[in-house]
């Protein structure tokens, strides 16, 4: 299954292929390989082939990737798109990112990331206040130990 990332203007910023483990009424899970370089990213690093678990939601303003070690198998950390619902097809799957971002580290921490970003799309107050709404239930449900799924 393809998956594209969109901008506001619904113009594919990056896509990339993923292989279907779930499919849900309002959801879909699929497995994706990391597919850039090595990286430094928070209190981790990002491997090129590190294993991506990616949940996409047609009816939540968010999705939300658990990211393993290529090399171990560790679990490393929740990486969380804030963005439109997904649009989820028979062959792919899209959604339009909003920019902001939440890191969640394998010890339960979470940053909010990329505000700066979000003051740059300049959105609507409706919209604004759809992704803030949205990154609070994110949060409310780490805090809960509840692990985003």
């Amino acid at each position: 299954m393809k998956v594209l990332k969109k901008n506001l203007a619904d113009e594919v910023t990056w896509q990339y292929e993923g292989v279907v483990l779930r499919r849900e009424e309002n959801a879909v899970t699929l497995e994706a390989l990391f597919n850039r370089d090595d990286m430094p990213f928070m209190d981790i690093v990002l491997k090129r082939n590190d294993r991506f678990v990616e949940t996409f939601y047609s009816d939540r303003w968010y999705n939300i990737f658990e990211i393993y070690d290529r090399d171990d198998g560790k679990f490393k950390g929740w990486y969380c798109n804030l963005g439109k619902p997904a649009i989820i097809e028979d062959d792919f799957v899209s959604y339009v990112d909003l920019a902001l971002d939440v890191w969640v580290s394998a010890n339960g921490e979470q940053t909010v990331l990329d505000e700066d970003e979000l003051e740059d799309l300049n959105l609507d107050e409706p919209l604004k206040k759809k992704v803030f709404d949205s990154l609070l239930e994110l949060q409310n449900l780490i805090k809960a130990k509840s692990p985003p799924s």
